[in-house]
């Protein structure tokens, strides 16, 4: 490896973040806090560093539905404005923390209205969180409203991102279970969202294979959460099938989340993730956390452990943070300022080293 680079040089270096849940990143003593605030009585126990090791066997079972199933203790607290307002701010304030420049942070609302608040109402608090957030610590924080694709309340998140598209939220994603429900099923909402000016992204190719980027795909998506099974139509020699040709003609991105994907069965192992093999063969990949407390990681982490794996260097590395930002859903504006943080950054860091 030319250069390795250091856990600190990849702190400093200004980062883009695609790919992060909200109620996959809490603090474990916010959790606790806010269980006691709302009297929620579900946390498996009172200690936040017995929390944090809890909600961490998920990620051990390496099972989708089984990583999945530690949600609902951070969904349990998270159903008051106040509560979701702090979540938001707090997100903010650690992504900041790691370096995190420009982060686009999605979530359902849909969980979050079991006392009470509607859709627009939940939206409405987490933009209140993002933008103390980004006022705290200058960290550029936007929206992504997600449904999940299993329920039927795609039509009422769709609304209530629209109702809020000029104040930030920026795009529109279907999450949840793959398999058996095809992004297809969600069309009409999906063009609601886009002829709103809303972009969109979609979770395909995690838990399912090829059917699943093919489907969104057909539905617009101009971003795949995750897409690592694209690699299924990725021959040894690089050549590109026609579902991978599909993929990068259209100029689609992919949001990985490395650790993530090993932690839900999507990858057998960090050294043999298709990260590195999609990126040879021209397919536009970014690097992301997914969920940060469920998986223990950092965006610092999750680039460190790719770079030790495949040998990144820090231009490469900026190249990757250049892709992402230029997938991001924002405007010109935005991404013109970021772009000069980026450049600032990696060009203090290289006099630095």
């Amino acid at each position: 490896m030319q250069n390795p680079p250091t856990t600190a040089d990849v702190r400093r270096m200004p980062k883009v973040l695609l790919h992060d849940h909200l109620d996959g990143g809490l603090r474990p003593t916010t959790m606790l806090e806010l269980a006691d605030e709302i009297g929620y009585r579900g946390l498996p126990t009172g200690d936040p560093a017995d929390l944090a090791a809890y909600l961490h066997t998920g990620a051990a079972r390496r099972d989708h539905h089984l990583y999945l199933a530690m949600f609902e203790y951070t969904v349990g607290v998270m159903q008051t404005a106040d509560g979701l307002q702090r979540v938001a701010r707090e997100s903010v304030e650690d992504l900041a923390a790691d370096g995190v420049v420009y982060a686009e942070i999605r979530f359902a609302p849909e969980l979050h209205t079991q006392q009470g608040l509607d859709m627009a109402g939940v939206v409405e608090a987490v933009l209140d969180g993002l933008d103390a957030g980004d006022r705290a610590t200058g960290t550029t924080a936007r929206l992504i409203v997600d449904a999940i694709r299993s329920e039927g309340r795609a039509d009422d998140a769709v609304d209530a991102a629209i109702a809020h598209a000029g104040r930030g939220v920026v795009g529109f994603d279907l999450a949840g279970a793959e398999d058996g429900h095809p992004a297809s099923r969600h069309r009409e909402a999906i063009e609601r969202a886009r002829d709103a000016g809303l972009h969109v992204t979609i979770h395909a190719g995690e838990a399912w294979g090829l059917p699943s980027i093919e489907d969104a795909l057909d539905v617009g998506a101009q971003r795949l959460g995750h897409g690592v099974r694209l690699i299924d139509d990725v021959a040894a020699d690089g050549t590109l099938g026609p579902v991978a040709r599909r993929v990068t003609d259209s100029h689609v991105t992919l949001e990985v989340c490395p650790t993530s994907n090993v932690h839900t069965g999507a990858a057998p192992s960090i050294a043999a993730h298709p990260i590195e093999r999609l990126r040879d063969a021209g397919v536009a990949v970014t690097v992301n956390t997914d969920n940060r407390l469920m998986s223990d990681v950092t965006l610092t982490g999750e680039l460190i452990t790719v770079a030790r794996a495949f040998g990144w260097d820090l231009a490469r590395i900026r190249d990757v943070t250049l892709t992402a930002l230029d997938a991001a859903f924002c405007d010109d504006k935005t991404r013109s300022g970021i772009a000069a943080l980026v450049d600032d950054g990696y060009e203090r860091l290289s006099i630095a080293t």
